[in-house]
């Protein structure tokens, strides 16, 4: 145990607990150093302030068991801290009792970029660089097509170092002090999922307290209550420090005015300008802004004192980023004005007149508008005796807990739509973080990362994606059209690699020989099948023609150009050179992960071009024309794998964590609703073959297999295994993907339910992708509308189509499939007892069959307003 204590400006010691120290982990056993580490926390804390902790969950924890509760204060960052957002702000909180220490985001808080750098350029080459690109470009193709074995070593000439790629940053930490002492019994913290807030409450020097956090987006703010059951408060402060995030330059902190403190800081030296205002309100009591005329930079703490019976910060915080300058015009600053003016306005008006009961209601009304137009019901049955961390201690492989797993799908949804309501998208950490530097920089991965991240969303009703695409249309899309042209000699559309930033980093990052990770361009195709799903569910034909539409044909129009007769082959077909199966090392052609991307993207162009406005029909046709010519990504291999690459490079004992040649299985359809007849007749030893569904699903079936459960050479993460459940419902098989989606809870979530990369680790860094693809896995066991090649296909709705027997009975409402549809499903003994259909009012019709069994239960052609109940199964 090791305990960091920090002097903070009220004169007040804050306790920082790391536990697992290096000698308990040595012994090899995670169990043994949890339960040391917990029992060490608890003999610190009650040696500092005694307390007991409440027996079983508190009184004001939702009666459902929607919710996270405790009886310890949180100790570690990743492991009991609870998260609170509004997609522009976030707060980590652990639940302190006198003194709360909340670790605070901002959503565009970032080291590095041109605010580091001003010559920054998204990792690209440089114009005059054009030419040696082109011919480089050239040579690696030809040694891949004249390679007996079709690889080539590396592509390094391509590669650009990131320069001042920069990192998401903490925000610093909120202090907040109430001067009270004695014994603490009764003590008990929990995460509201009904209401999205954070909750703690306790019982000392014969007052029972009650605090509570959560971020509001209507008001862009967050804010933290405090209130007492004996009249009046003790005084409270409440401070700012950056001292505890590891690396963050000190800000100043000085009185804005008699209830603000005003906290003025960068994230580096030079760095991204960023600024909090933290504003006291109080019933009764006296409020004062105190100076520390001692502190170097400035200083100050905000204080409540006399006859308070209540009292509340409410902060809210911004920087100088701004997606509009992240283009040409703007020289790729991405630097807006100085957020100060907006704070203010934000800060004063309602949120500095309203009572705080009114601005807990209206965050309570966003909330259930936001967050309860969908529920799911898994039959489970609320366990309110036994804290959340004992829950998932006792929790096993393939037993499993209905309850818990029920708590994890709402805490996704949760944790999804508390990061992405902002204008930045969800990224590797949503949008908590902590400290200067973050794990992987806390960035967009777009190989899978930033993919499951979003995977719940249209199906379960939560609309959160507009910043997702905007993203795309002001992040990537203008520098991604330089990176075109610079790079690949291609002066239509934009490209991406594998990670980026929020400066428009889009040139493929080199780190010594990285091209199993840096080359990637098929990422921005991968992030238009979400794009194409939105308009899929919604038929949101304005937003199509003014956003969804442009994007697609962007990426659509840069891959056009990029496709190559296959030389090596010779088999007259269109293929990928050079590229690299997502963070595997051979660098070949023709990979299946990209020839099943490209080719759904263009099925996307066709069926999305009417709707569109366009009028660009020779675009249309070269799409069509190149479509059919492309080489599909589908090749049955030596021992009956279907084939990663082209060429059959696959191994047998490769446990790999990505399941790239399997996207069109999940989360794409290029593998489930494969047709021979449009994706058949490969040229193969010089004949044409043609596969059945049967064989290439019997082809995957073994590739599943042999990738293993997620635990293969690169440490241990829950996203892996929740695309390995996502995959196995898919397959229907309802015993695998039990298995895979219970083990990843058994080994990768943490007391909090975070999900932990490596959580053997040490410090176990903390993930979100995990945390947020659980709902899509688990929404995939439950009903199946995977899209298909052209309107005039039958949409395919499987109902409950890989069930566990432990969610025999149970419910969905409001979920959403393709076509403008909304399902309700009510299933007992593991079969469907009702299910409605919902036409919305602004269609395109297409024909639909509804499968249970294997059987098709119900058909009919959607139009406006249509509504379906079928009873009989």
């Amino acid at each position: 145990m090791i305990l960091f204590p920090e002097k903070l400006p009220d004169a007040s010691w804050l306790p920082l607990y790391i536990c697992c120290p290096q000698e308990v982990l040595s012994i090899g056993s995670l169990a043994m150093c949890l339960r040391r580490a917990f029992l060490a926390a608890l003999a610190l804390t009650s040696a500092s302030f005694p307390f007991s902790a409440a027996a079983g969950a508190p009184p004001g924890f939702p009666a459902s068991g929607n919710g996270l509760w405790y009886s310890t204060v949180g100790a570690f960052w990743s492991r009991n801290f609870l998260p609170v957002g509004n997609g522009y702000l976030a707060a980590m909180t652990p639940g302190g009792t006198a003194q709360e220490i909340t670790q605070l985001n901002i959503e565009s808080l970032w080291s590095g970029g041109p605010f580091q750098d001003p010559t920054y350029n998204g990792g690209n080459k440089l114009p005059n660089e054009t030419a040696e690109m082109a011919v480089a470009m050239e040579q690696y193709r030809q040694g891949i097509f004249q390679s007996q074995t079709g690889e080539i070593d590396d592509i390094e000439t391509l590669a650009t170092d990131p320069g001042a790629y920069g990192s998401y940053v903490g925000a610093g930490f909120l202090v907040a002090n109430l001067h009270t002492t004695g014994l603490v019994s009764d003590y008990a913290r929990w995460l509201d999922l009904d209401q999205g807030i954070a909750r703690v409450t306790w019982t000392q020097s014969g007052s029972a307290f009650t605090r509570e956090t959560f971020c509001s987006h209507p008001t862009q703010a967050c804010t933290q209550h405090v209130t007492t059951s004996k009249g009046t408060l003790p005084t409270v402060s409440f401070a700012f420090s950056s001292a505890i995030e590891d690396g963050l330059p000190t800000p100043n902190v000085t009185c804005l005015d008699s209830r603000t403190l005003r906290v003025r800081g960068t994230a580096g030296v030079p760095g991204m300008l960023y600024e909090l205002l933290i504003h006291a309100r109080s019933t009764g009591g006296t409020i004062a802004c105190t100076p520390i005329a001692s502190s170097s930079p400035p200083n100050a703490t905000l204080s409540v004192t006399g006859a308070a019976t209540e009292a509340w910060a409410t902060w809210v915080g911004d920087t100088e980023f701004s997606q509009d300058a992240g283009d040409a015009a703007h020289a790729f600053s991405f630097r807006g004005v100085d957020p100060h003016a907006a704070l203010l306005s934000r800060v004063g008006g309602a949120v500095a007149a309203s009572p705080y009961a009114s601005l807990r209601a209206q965050h309570f009304a966003d909330f259930d508008a936001t967050f309860n137009k969908f529920e799911l019901s898994l039959g489970q049955t609320p366990q309110l005796s036994m804290p959340t961390d004992a829950l998932i201690g006792a929790y096993q492989t393939d037993v499993g807990n209905p309850y818990l797993e029920w708590v994890m799908f709402n805490y996704g949804r949760y944790l999804l739509g508390s990061s992405a309501r902002g204008t930045l998208p969800a990224n590797l950490q949503g949008v908590w973080a902590n400290n200067i530097s973050n794990p992987w920089s806390g960035d967009y991965h777009s190989n899978i990362n930033i993919q499951m991240n979003y995977w719940s969303a249209e199906m379960s009703n939560l609309d959160v994606t507009s910043s997702l695409f905007t993203y795309f249309e002001k992040n990537w899309a203008p520098r991604g059209a330089y990176t075109a042209q610079v790079l690949y000699n291609i002066s239509r559309g934009w490209v991406t690699h594998n990670e980026m930033n929020i400066f428009g980093h889009t040139g493929m990052k080199a780190f010594g020989n990285s091209a199993e990770w840096a080359n990637y361009p098929e990422s921005a195709v991968w992030m238009m099948v979400h794009v194409w799903d939105h308009f899929d569910y919604t038929n949101d034909v304005a937003w199509w023609k003014a956003q969804g539409w442009p994007l697609i044909k962007g990426v659509a129009s840069f891959h056009l150009d990029k496709l190559i007769p296959d030389e090596k082959s010779n088999d007259g077909t269109l293929v990928v050179n050079p590229c690299n199966s997502p963070e595997q090392p051979p660098i070949t052609l023709g990979c299946a992960h990209a020839q099943q991307l490209i080719w759904q993207l263009f099925n996307a162009v066709e069926k999305g071009f009417a709707a569109s406005g366009d009028t660009d029909t020779a675009f249309l046709e070269e799409v069509r024309t190149k479509r059919a010519a492309m080489d599909k990504g589908l090749r049955i291999g030596s021992w009956n794998q279907l084939q990663e690459w082209k060429v059959d490079l696959d191994m047998q004992n490769d446990t790999h964590r990505h399941l790239s040649h399997l996207i069109g299985l999940y989360p794409g359809y290029a593998i489930t609703n494969y047709e021979p007849a449009v994706q058949g007749g490969l040229l193969v030893d010089g004949s044409h073959t043609v596969y059945t569904k049967a064989q290439v699903m019997d082809a995957v079936t073994v590739s599943l297999i042999h990738r293993g459960n997620g635990t293969g050479p690169d440490a241990d993460s829950g996203w892996e295994k929740m695309w390995r459940a996502a995959a196995w419902a898919q397959l229907k098989n309802a015993t695998e993907f039990y298995h895979e989606l219970t083990y990843g809870i058994f080994e990768d979530f943490g007391e909090n339910l975070f999900s932990l990369y490596d959580p053997f680790d040490e410090f176990p860094i903390f993930q979100i992708d995990a945390n947020l693809g659980l709902p899509g896995a688990i929404l995939n066991a439950l009903l199946q509308a995977p899209d298909v090649a052209s309107v005039s296909t039958p949409l395919v709705i499987t109902l409950l189509p890989a069930l566990p027997h432990q969610w025999a009975s149970g419910s969905m409402k409001g979920a959403r499939v393709r076509g403008g549809m909304t399902v309700n499903l009510v299933w007992e003994g593991g079969k469907p007892t009702s299910a409605l259909f919902e036409v919305d009012t602004s269609v395109v019709p297409r024909p639909v069959q509804v499968v249970f069994d294997n059987k098709v239960v119900l058909s009919f052609t959607t139009h406006a307003g249509l509504s379906r109940t079928i009873t009989s199964f």
